[in-house]
């Protein structure tokens, strides 16, 4: 409670992604009020604070949605007493059913309300869903640019198939969770393996050659990486080509090694 009674300068929202706008926001103030929902989200949970790097405090949306906009910010004034600035987006709405705006917001609250306007970049106004827009096109550089960085997921190693060492390539099977997830197919990427950074090919969708279920996996490139186990991260580069299903597994080896070759470059 120490470090939340001295914040004097507050940004709310959702921060899903922690794109390029949001750190308009956040370059504003001393600490950030994550609204979080829990539902497929482009950075998941309290991995927004990494991206971050100041004070965040989450408030989740299913205990505050019945607030009204009067009592939302007495919740804020109890929180932080010594706050005199908030720093909201110019569509950021509050309160039971979205019934408060940036007007009323600077009507309640006593102090300093500072609205950031839209932020756009190369002419595209950065929002959330503009970046799950191109995330679902499989259009990775877009996305990215939009997010001021690669995009990126994260999961527990699973045991896979069993088939890809013997007959396809190695292969680390990640499960993730309340993540979103871009175009089914394979894309170059880099996957974190004990804190380094090392070139890979991705594949993700359903396994329509094999077993039909879905599957995140991704090859290491002309390296040995042993056994891995844990918490691994992939961030996603380039789309490379569409999932699709192959008439045999040496059909499919075949168009994993054109990937791989794909990948190097």
């Amino acid at each position: 409670m120490k470090l939340k009674n001295s914040i004097k300068s507050i940004a709310i929202g959702s921060f899903d992604g922690i794109h390029k706008a949001h750190r308009v926001l956040i370059d504003e103030v001393e600490g950030v009020v994550i609204i979080e929902r829990n539902r497929a989200s482009l950075t998941v949970g309290y991995r927004r604070s990494l991206y971050i790097k100041k004070p965040c405090f989450f408030y989740h949306f299913n205990k505050i949605k019945k607030l009204t906009a009067e009592d939302f910010i007495v919740k804020l004034k109890d929180d932080f007493p010594k706050l005199e600035k908030i720093v909201v987006g110019y569509d950021f709405a509050f309160g039971y059913k979205k019934e408060g705006d940036s007007r009323l917001l600077k009507e309640l609250f006593d102090g300093d309300v500072v609205v950031i306007d839209e932020v756009k970049e190369s002419n595209i106004s950065i929002h959330t869903r503009v970046i799950k827009n191109y995330l679902d096109c499989g259009n990775i550089k877009s996305a990215n640019m939009l997010l001021g960085r690669n995009f990126k997921l994260g999961g527990m190693v699973v045991k896979g198939q069993g088939i890809g060492k013997e007959k396809l390539v190695p292969t680390l099977n990640l499960k993730v969770y309340d993540c979103y997830t871009p175009k089914a197919g394979v894309y170059k990427s880099y996957t974190n393996i004990d804190g380094i950074w090392l070139k890979s090919v991705t594949f993700l969708g359903h396994r329509v050659t094999t077993d039909g279920l879905f599957a995140i996996e991704s090859y290491i490139l002309d390296r040995d990486i042993g056994i891995v186990t844990g918490f691994v991260e992939i961030e996603f580069v380039e789309f490379i080509r569409e999932n699709r299903k192959f008439n045999s597994l040496d059909s499919l080896k075949s168009q994993i090694e054109k990937d791989i070759e794909k990948g190097r470059k």
